[in-house]
């Protein structure tokens, strides 16, 4: 009756499922405004349910504004309802066509959550609820949970060779809250914040989002090119040095040095975005930039790739300076990160199953690491050249000769293949159409071994 269907198994009472139903039909004005409804004693039989359930959806109705009830008179549709045709709403419920199926994703950044200690975490997760106070679950401020500051700065010092101050040490959710505050803190009336290019397309994302403009740094095999930065005003500098995202370089000390030069001369602030140096295969970890001058340096790190995405913490080390500003801006935004998660992570850190877990999944991703490159070179033998170094979860590819736009990318994903053109992450969409990043952290060696092969088959033919 009046197009309303109920179901008796539903976990949304009958009364609501009444009122849901006439009020979408309102909506697309299939009961027009000034419309009768039927009385309570009528539409309860005509629905076989009792006439208080059609009471309650009616009182429903009328406390929303949806009907108008006199004294005597039969309940009205209410004027000025109708927002849609029931034609737009059948547009907005359709489903999507189906998508190709991805067999082989080489999405970069994903590590391999199969092999998180999941029961340690869950029993830690379990012992910090247990141990927190009233008094700690109370809000807190923007800083962060202080054992977990303290259990960063000592793991800085034992992964990073960083020596820190646990005051200076600020808990984020992820880098990418750390940069949105940074770039508000940073920006400079006409001044640019200097950007990599190519570079990771969200933080250019968030200061041209916030109108800030922006000066690109050309980037080669060792990282950012610091000369184009000469004669321009600066808000801050934002480079990724120890592993230059995507092509993978490693920002040389001469161009470090000549950076921090410039930002102590010109009274800027360098942004050390540290996204994934746990991952280093080969020799000892990339000393930061922050190791040779902490004054002019912010350095921002994150644990999703060494714990997992889902736990959204980061940090930044900030200079003293920009302290009393971030806890102002931080405090207008959400004031502070949730308390279990920063407990948990600190007690993962304090008993070392963050270095264990770490020093696991460095020798696992070297092993998947060499597996990609073999498979490369046995696949596509000279004709491809990796660039970066031996490190991260990704390996930028060039392919001298061809050119890889956006047909070539539908006719992967047609064929189950995810993968990204390095274009993507360029200012410019004539740089860099010959080489493609591969991602391959959370995937087996059998899936890297099939996915280059069938990669192989799009490319060659």
């Amino acid at each position: 009756m009046w197009g309303i269907v109920l179901h008796d198994n539903s976990e949304v009472g009958l009364a609501r499922q009444i009122f849901m139903s006439l009020k979408e039909h309102i909506l697309t004005g299939q009961i027009p405004q000034g419309e009768a409804l039927p009385s309570t004693r009528k539409l309860a039989k005509g629905l076989g349910v009792s006439r208080n359930t059609v009471c309650d959806a009616y009182d429903m109705l009328w406390t929303e504004g949806f009907i108008v009830s006199h004294q005597g008179a039969p309940s009205r549709v209410a004027d000025g309802l109708q927002i849609q045709t029931v034609q737009n709403r059948e547009k907005v419920q359709e489903t999507d066509k189906s998508q190709p199926v991805i067999l082989w994703d080489f999405k970069t950044g994903q590590p391999d959550l199969s092999l998180f200690p999941w029961q340690v975490w869950n029993g830690i997760i379990r012992d910090a609820a247990g141990s927190l106070s009233a008094r700690q679950l109370e809000y807190s401020g923007p800083k962060g949970y202080e054992p977990l500051c303290e259990e960063i700065a000592l793991w800085l010092l034992r992964s990073r060779s960083m020596e820190v101050d646990p005051k200076d040490v600020f808990i984020t959710s992820g880098a990418t809250q750390a940069l949105h505050l940074l770039v508000d803190i940073l920006y400079k009336e006409g001044r640019v914040f200097a950007l990599e290019s190519p570079s990771h397309p969200g933080i250019r994302t968030v200061i041209s989002d916030k109108g800030y403009p922006i000066h690109w740094m050309p980037v080669d095999s060792k990282g950012a090119d610091m000369t184009s930065l000469q004669g321009k005003n600066i808000s801050a500098v934002y480079v990724t040095p120890s592993h230059q995202f995507p092509m993978g370089g490693i920002l040389p000390a001469t161009r470090r040095a000549a950076l921090i030069r410039l930002a102590m001369e010109k009274d800027f602030y360098v942004i050390e975005d540290d996204y994934d140096s746990e991952f280093r295969y080969c020799g000892s970890p990339v000393s930061p930039i922050y190791s040779m001058n902490s004054s002019h340096v912010v350095y921002v790190g994150t644990f999703s790739k060494a714990v997992f995405p889902a736990l959204r913490l980061g940090f930044a080390v900030l200079p003293k300076p920009l302290q009393a500003k971030w806890r102002h801006y931080r405090n207008y935004m959400d004031v502070q990160n949730p308390i279990l998660e920063q407990a948990a992570l600190a007690e993962f850190l304090r008993k070392r199953k963050m270095d264990k877990h770490v020093q696991r999944m460095r020798r696992v991703y070297g092993e998947k690491r060499n597996a990609l490159l073999k498979s490369l070179e046995t696949t596509f033998g000279d004709s491809v050249c990796p660039w970066g170094d031996a490190s991260g979860l990704h390996v930028a590819l060039q392919f001298p000769g061809f050119e890889f736009g956006g047909k070539f990318i539908l006719s992967c994903k047609n064929s189950g293949i995810r993968v990204s053109p390095l274009t993507q992450y360029c200012i410019s969409r004539n740089d860099h159409k010959d080489m493609l990043l591969v991602g391959y952290g959370h995937l087996s060696s059998e899936q890297i071994q099939e996915g280059i092969k069938a990669l192989h088959q799009l490319i060659v033919g």
